[in-house]
């Protein structure tokens, strides 16, 4: 049925009862494809929850009401949808992550075909270790809450932490079927000097993420930057601790661009999945969250 669709493929299977091997190889190989691009439309088709099309907002869309939760969903690694230590709070018109614990707050609708605005500034509370604040936007979140090793579902994560604010990292859990959701991104991009680390770099070699290893850091990324809790790389473009940022998330089709402050730090195509729910993370470290909204992409 699958090959039905593609009468060109099939017509270039021979007809003769003998073929040769490398007919034989090429015809193989040829099935082997096909068959992944079903595998990909199946599940592009299975992970959208109850089989219901992603809302694209046409007009801005708040994703947080400025009173409570409504709306949105919480999961914690250890209590799962239970938040028996107040993790997830809001006060002052204000979404407040204490920290405690890996996990999100998460948009209880899928969503393709926007631009995502968020602020975000840290609170005083750390993890108690030597290293940066971390936090995420996680987008096109498919798949079951945890499937991703119990803190996080399958996604795109645009990353917080200091000093790597708009890197994305591919996050590929299992399906409610135990199956590997293939999440993956590509990017043109510039080699760290230690052959080992990719940045987006416009013009640059075209890498997927993966087989790719890592993350694909920002384009300005310090490659000597140490990580460490409260300092910052030499280009960064994140306001100083306590002041507000403001990250903006463009995902139009199979595209995925970040800005931050107004500043373009990133970009891939070829994104799979192109929809899915917006989660924002607590790992950690308090955070806080005063935007969180949709905006058509037509729209700036």
């Amino acid at each position: 049925m699958f090959l039905s669709r593609f009468p060109a493929l099939v017509g270039q299977v021979p007809l003769q009862a003998t073929i040769t091997s490398n007919q034989l190889v090429n015809f193989t190989m040829l099935l082997r494809v096909c068959a992944w691009l079903a595998f990909l439309a199946a599940l592009a088709d299975s992970i959208v929850a109850g089989g219901a099309e992603p809302t694209v907002p046409h007009e801005i869309v708040s994703l947080f009401n400025g009173k409570d939760l409504t709306g949105l969903t919480t999961w914690l690694k250890d209590t799962h949808h239970s938040d028996p230590r107040n993790v997830f709070k809001v006060k002052d018109g204000i979404i407040h992550l204490s920290g405690e614990g890996n996990g999100y707050v998460a948009t209880a609708k899928e969503y393709r075909d926007y631009r995502l605005v968020v602020e975000y500034r840290w609170g005083q509370r750390t993890d108690g270790g030597k290293y940066v604040r971390n936090s995420g936007i996680l987008l096109h979140a498919v798949g079951p809450d945890g499937g991703a090793g119990g803190a996080w579902p399958s996604c795109i994560e645009c990353q917080l932490a200091q000093g790597c604010v708009g890197d994305l990292i591919v996050i590929r859990g299992k399906d409610s079927q135990a199956a590997i959701i293939p999440v993956q991104i590509t990017a043109e991009t510039e080699l760290a000097p230690d052959g080992r680390r990719h940045r987006w770099g416009p013009g640059g070699e075209v890498k997927t993420f993966p087989p790719t290893r890592g993350q694909l850091w920002w384009s300005k990324h310090d490659w000597d930057f140490k990580e460490m809790l409260d300092t910052s790389g030499k280009d960064d473009v994140e306001n100083p601790l306590g002041e507000w940022n403001r990250v903006e998330c463009l995902c139009e089709g199979d595209r995925l661009a970040i800005w931050v402050n107004g500043v373009k730090v990133n970009e891939c195509r070829n994104v799979f999945p192109t929809a899915g729910r917006i989660l924002l993370q607590t790992e950690g470290f308090e955070i806080f969250f005063r935007k969180f909204e949709l905006h058509p992409i037509n729209t700036q």
